[in-house]
């Protein structure tokens, strides 16, 4: 009986946390950049002694537990907006941004200029090129796909585009910001450079919404299930306890 309540309080932890996941997604629906994040379940067998349990008991006790998230590399839609430092990529490829925390990935081309000049994201944070942070040239900038700025024939640098190598899930640290280990990137090879054009989110707003009703359903299932193994709990405590 224990086993049970202490199944479904795992799973019943999973499928709030699946929900925390799925709920952020649906909330980035309009969010310029986006990537979906995918839970990602798997199972944890409690079994004593080292011994190979029946089936009944293997279902009993296998545990039900969130491992973590999985990015969505997979592009948005690309919208046009007359901005000239509006800027999409189309293919892998992430534009690389100066933090406080380090070098992160934004698929975000919403930029602006400081006011020393430099190119910025919305956030304020330098926009990489391969020579480290772009000084906008004065005058109407233009961005080639291969992501060369100039402007009144002057190139003020050339942005830094890095693509994840495959098998390699980004981890999302806020403001469609992304980072992974130094070995698991690489120049994109195969990206082009978009002026005038953002990226929106590529979260599926119809399969998100549906997701998280249907985690929210298995989700009071399993609490219905813990309520009903503490009373038959309570129950075994109060009449059959003090026969023993």
């Amino acid at each position: 009986m224990s086993s049970g309540y202490y199944a479904a309080c795992a799973g019943l932890r999973a499928q709030t946390q699946a929900l925390e996941l799925i709920a952020s997604d649906v909330a980035n629906i309009s969010t310029t950049g986006y990537r979906a994040q995918q839970p990602m379940f798997g199972s944890l067998l409690a079994s004593a002694g080292g011994e190979l349990p029946n089936p009944l008991n293997h279902a009993i006790n296998d545990f039900g537990v969130l491992e973590g998230s999985r990015t969505d590399l997979s592009s948005g839609n690309l919208e046009k907006t007359g901005n000239p430092l509006d800027l999409a990529i189309e293919g892998n490829g992430f534009f690389a941004v100066q933090t406080r925390a380090g070098t992160l990935y934004t698929r975000n081309g919403n930029f602006q200029i400081s006011p020393t000049g430099q190119l910025t994201t919305s956030a304020g944070d330098p926009v990489l090129g391969e020579q480290g942070p772009i000084t906008m040239p004065n005058g109407a900038a233009s961005i080639s796909t291969d992501g060369t700025i100039s402007a009144n024939g002057a190139v003020a640098g050339k942005l830094q585009i890095a693509e994840f190598l495959p098998g390699t899930s980004p981890l999302a640290v806020g403001n469609s910001y992304y980072t992974a280990p130094p070995k698991a990137l690489r120049p994109a090879a195969d990206s082009s450079i978009r002026q005038n054009m953002l990226e929106g989110s590529n979260v599926n707003s119809v399969q998100s919404v549906v997701a998280l009703i249907a985690v929210q359903r298995h989700a009071e299932m399993l609490e219905r299930a813990m309520s009903t193994f503490e009373t038959n709990l309570d129950h075994i405590a109060a009449n059959d306890l003090p026969k023993i």
